[in-house]
């Protein structure tokens, strides 16, 4: 097996051996399910309650993604704002810091007040938490432009406007898929910290349902969906990040 190859399968090589130790103590230990189930038990669940769970999961998916959605947009739209000027960046840089130190949880009852229960909160609480890497990623990959670059560029003739599009934006491309990555994950948190509070759908919705039914194995379903639609999210921005900055990568 060659090294890329190997690099590849150790993840899946590390979660079976997990989940193998997992059921070994479960078992050997006669774990009750209630405490904590199973990886068999949370298999069970998983194919007896396929449909529900396939509906919920279907809910957080789209509502998470356009909660990322917008949050690309605004991250992107911030972060060339805020890398586009010196001044800017110093004036609005430690603001949004200290607004990303605010636990989003804590938004999720005025956004119920504002917009009810339902989709609109669990979006804009998967906005709120995942907009705010995209941003510092790409005010980042613009503020550190070198002055040397910029300098020659003005001299044949580039408006700082030419500069920030033409070089800016797609030397900020490795620093946007990697924010990419990140804020999918926090998206998905957001979105299911939400529906745990205020909606009547979806894999959160599904976690207080499960867990005030007793119905832990069910729980640890739902979690293991979360998991893995944000697994696989992680892994097409990851796919589309070869494909398309491959150059940065050069020589390293």
């Amino acid at each position: 097996m060659n090294k890329q190859a190997a690099k590849s399968f150790a993840p899946w090589a590390l979660l079976i051996a997990t989940l193998i130790v997992w059921q070994l103590v479960c078992s050997v230990f006669s774990i009750s399910d209630f405490i904590f189930p199973s990886p068999h038990a949370i298999f069970q669940s998983l194919l007896e309650y396929a449909g529900p769970i396939a509906e919920h999961a279907w809910r957080t998916f789209w509502v998470t993604m356009a909660g990322f959605g917008i949050a690309v947009v605004v991250g992107v739209g911030l972060g060339f704002l805020i890398g586009s000027s010196q001044l800017v960046y110093a004036a609005v840089y430690p603001l949004m810091t200290a607004f990303n130190a605010l636990p989003k949880a804590a938004f999720v009852p005025v956004l119920v007040v504002w917009f009810g229960i339902g989709a609109g909160p669990a979006i804009l609480t998967a906005f709120l938490i995942s907009f705010f890497p995209i941003m510092v990623n790409i005010a980042t990959g613009l503020a550190t432009l070198e002055p040397e670059l910029e300098d020659v560029l003005r001299v044949l003739g580039a408006r700082r406007i030419d500069v920030l599009l033409k070089v800016g934006l797609p030397r900020s491309m490795p620093y946007f898929f990697a924010s990419l990555k990140v804020a999918i994950t926090l998206a998905f948190v957001g979105s299911t910290v939400s529906e745990m509070n205020a909606a009547n759908e979806g894999i959160g919705y599904l976690l207080v349902s499960a867990g005030s039914s007793m119905k832990m194995p069910l729980a640890f379903a739902g979690l293991m969906v979360i998991g893995a639609m944000a697994m696989a999210m992680y892994e097409l921005f990851a796919i589309i990040e070869k494909r398309t900055t491959a150059w940065a990568h050069r020589g390293s």
